[in-house]
């Protein structure tokens, strides 16, 4: 299917093994300005410092998200929805795998999200449950697996069209998909920053804002935890 996207670095900013510059640079993280150059400190940046001028800026190549989200002319919907919705999950599902030493359930025994927001995994009876940032990462990613393989949901036959719980789950995967994002800015930014991977997650995130916003897939409510980020990088991506 077409419209499955891969991203390659262009990215040098923090060299592999170059730990003790970003340390330091986390260290003094107070100090940094705003983009609008305000002369006061900003305390905000310290627990938001995916908000910091220095990393907010950083993708990973000169690229046009808009081209990328919306629907060409004479292509399948359904498809183009598919192929972006396998996209965004193997994207995450490696960026989090790339994580898992970081993110274990001693470091992150709950799953939490900007201003310390819980996420909770709801079961087959509708119930919802408290668990640990790795156990709800799995739960997403093999629930949505299932899911791309039903064809109920993601009809792969011509002319073939999902069903009326199709675009409800489709919703919820993405739902479950911010939510895990949401969690790798909020707690393991600085992680994310030591292996160089921000630029990766910068342009991962705003395609996938952007892809949810034009097929009306998330709700503002839902992603408002991450409304600042979206918009300095939506500037920097011009969208």
């Amino acid at each position: 299917m077409g419209g499955c996207q891969s991203y390659t670095s262009t990215s040098d900013s923090v060299k592999e093994g170059d730990v003790s510059v970003v340390t330091e640079e986390f260290s003094d993280i107070t100090e940094h300005k705003l983009k609008n150059n305000n002369t006061q400190t900003a305390p905000s940046l310290e627990e938001k410092p995916y908000l910091m001028q220095g990393y907010v800026s950083e993708r990973i190549a000169e690229i046009d998200v808009n081209t990328l989200t919306v629907l060409p002319v004479g292509f399948d919907k359904a498809e183009w929805m598919a192929s972006h919705t396998v996209a965004f999950f193997k994207h995450i599902n490696l960026l989090s795998s790339a994580l898992s030493d970081f993110c274990t359930t001693g470091t992150c025994p709950t799953i939490i999200g900007p201003g310390n927001m819980t996420y909770y995994w709801t079961d087959e009876q509708g119930k919802k449950v408290k668990c640990s940032a790795p156990l709800y990462t799995d739960y997403t990613m093999s629930y949505i697996q299932e899911l791309l393989s039903d064809e109920d949901v993601f009809p792969t036959k011509a002319g073939c069209v999902s069903r009326a719980h199709g675009p409800r789950l489709k919703t919820r995967i993405f739902l479950y998909l911010f939510h895990t994002l949401a969690h790798l800015y909020w707690v393991h930014f600085r992680d994310v920053v030591r292996m160089d991977m921000h630029p990766h997650l910068n342009t991962l995130f705003v395609h996938f804002v952007t892809f949810s916003r034009e097929f009306q897939l998330l709700e503002p409510s839902d992603t408002a935890p991450l409304g600042d980020l979206t918009s300095i990088l939506y500037q920097h991506h011009s969208c």
